[in-house]
């Protein structure tokens, strides 16, 4: 969004999976399922009282619902001249193991540099500026092992519809049941006065079109999406998707960012606040997307452009921003979203990795992993009574009938003592907290007292196992906390 400026920071830095809790729990102590891990079973485990102020809480949840959380809803985005490192291969395991982690899920490959890449179908590979068959390779390795699909960007601005059809051709061959579908260019809304001096959404349709012509030529069977526009969704986003139609693609995009990362007003206070731009974004493309017929997702998004806002979106606060961000999404109507990265900046990145070469995970990550281990299902309408703090909650009814609900407590100072009335009988309860030591501190995230290792390993204490009685839970969030807890 506005990413006019979002050129060089990022530069450095259904067929999708399901989101299985129990692959994201391999390794870390857990079952089959969540309830293993998160301490069902076990012996009891009494949450401690936090230090400091108390503010008595409820949280309600109603059989009303609204929304869903569905497969591969959490994914992630980097530039497509991340391929001309070692970054996407088959023997990068410990970024594997961070994929794994959140996965199977969605990687998007494209972003600003998705323009400047150009197919070399003789090239030697891992050569900036161009993207080689033996690059395709590597990425179907890299998917294969970790279990996730890629929706592939292909060079619209400084290409050939040719061009672009030889590459994609390769792609269906080489990356085969891994292709969930191809993104012909990047935020074609700012190509104006870029790499066209006059530029229309018109022009951007009759380009598109051409483009499509030659990829579906090349490969009749491939699906396609669009049009990952920056910003512009009244007057680009749904537009363009009444003129293609969902007869030509499967899925409406969209870029997001709250703000602009060099910025003043980019702060750890303005991120964890309510976004109500993102909230009446989402209603524009869930209105159009159902008039279009298909279903839309946030491509690529994280919190503030040219690369995030240095000690703010590498700081603790995204963890609880991300939760907040992702729930907002799936109530707002869509599939999900990818949250760019890649590289070891200050700036935003989920995985810090240096070439290809992980160096740790990120505090957004966290939030991300929580969000995963919550699982996927039905919505609930969940309301919060927390004084007037800056406190968010959300449930979702699981497969099994269980309940995940996810209690955010943004404010600084004030713990809750809770009391979640769940609206049916509660067998066994187990909770999680995921907690930093101050909203900008940008190490010693952990979730249950443990942090992720670069390879994705991960190990937390034992579940807390709160009091409940007659559908009531009552529990502790501390201040600057986020809380997992997961009924039966």
């Amino acid at each position: 969004m506005r990413a006019a400026l979002k050129l060089t920071r990022r530069g450095a830095l259904g067929a999708v999976g399901s989101l299985l809790t129990g692959a994201l729990l391999d390794g870390c102590g857990g079952g089959s399922d969540a309830s293993s891990a998160l301490g069902f079973g076990l012996t009891s485990n009494p949450q401690p009282v936090p230090s400091g102020p108390q503010t008595p809480s409820t949280v309600s949840v109603s059989a009303s619902v609204a929304g869903t959380i569905g497969a591969g809803f959490a994914g992630l985005s980097y530039e497509k001249n991340s391929m001309a490192v070692p970054r996407f291969a088959p023997n990068n395991a410990d970024l594997i193991g961070l994929f794994s982690r959140l996965g199977p899920s969605l990687l998007r490959i494209g972003g600003n540099s998705v323009d400047e890449t150009q197919w070399a179908p003789t090239g030697a590979g891992r050569t900036s500026g161009e993207v080689a068959p033996s690059d395709i390779d590597a990425l179907a390795g890299f998917l294969q092992a970790s279990g996730w699909k890629v929706l592939y960007g292909v060079n619209l601005a400084t290409s050939t519809p040719a061009a672009a059809a030889a590459e994609v051709a390769y792609a269906v061959q080489s990356l085969g049941s891994t292709l969930y579908a191809i993104e012909i260019g990047n935020e074609p809304d700012l190509y104006g006065g870029h790499y066209f001096a006059t530029w229309s959404l018109e022009d951007f349709e009759q380009l598109w079109g051409e483009f499509r012509a030659a990829i579906i030529q090349a490969a009749p069977t491939v699906q396609l999406t669009g049009p990952a526009a920056a910003g512009n969704i009244a007057t680009w986003t749904v537009p363009f998707g009444q003129h293609v139609g969902s007869s030509e693609i499967i899925l409406l995009t969209q870029h997001y960012y709250r703000g602009n990362g060099q910025s003043a007003s980019s702060t750890v206070a303005e991120l964890v606040s309510p976004d109500p731009t993102l909230i009446a974004d989402l209603a524009t493309l869930r209105a159009g997307a159902a008039a279009i017929g298909v279903p839309f997702r946030m491509t690529e998004t994280n919190s503030f452009y040219n690369g995030g806002a240095d000690g703010v979106s590498d700081s603790y606060a995204s963890s609880l921003w991300v939760i907040d961000d992702l729930f907002n999404i799936a109530l707002g109507g869509g599939t999900g979203a990818n949250f760019h990265g890649g590289g070891d900046g200050s700036g935003y990145t989920p995985i810090a990795d240096n070439d290809g070469a992980v160096v740790e995970a990120r505090p957004e990550y966290y939030g991300l992993v929580l969000f995963t281990l919550a699982g996927q299902g039905t919505l609930l309408q969940t309301t919060v009574a927390a004084a007037g703090l800056n406190v968010t909650a959300y449930t979702v009814r699981l497969s099994n009938g269980g309940l995940s609900i996810v209690v955010v407590n943004k404010d600084a100072v004030q713990n809750l003592t809770l009391r979640i009335d769940t609206g049916q009988t509660v067998n066994t309860a187990a909770l999680l907290v995921l907690d930093g030591p101050a909203l900008s501190a940008t190490t010693g995230v952990s979730i249950q007292g443990a942090q992720l290792a670069p390879t994705g390993a991960f190990a937390p204490a034992a579940a807390y196992t709160p009091t409940a009685a007659a559908g009531v839970i009552s529990c502790y969030v501390p201040a600057a906390s986020a809380a997992l807890i997961q009924i039966t």
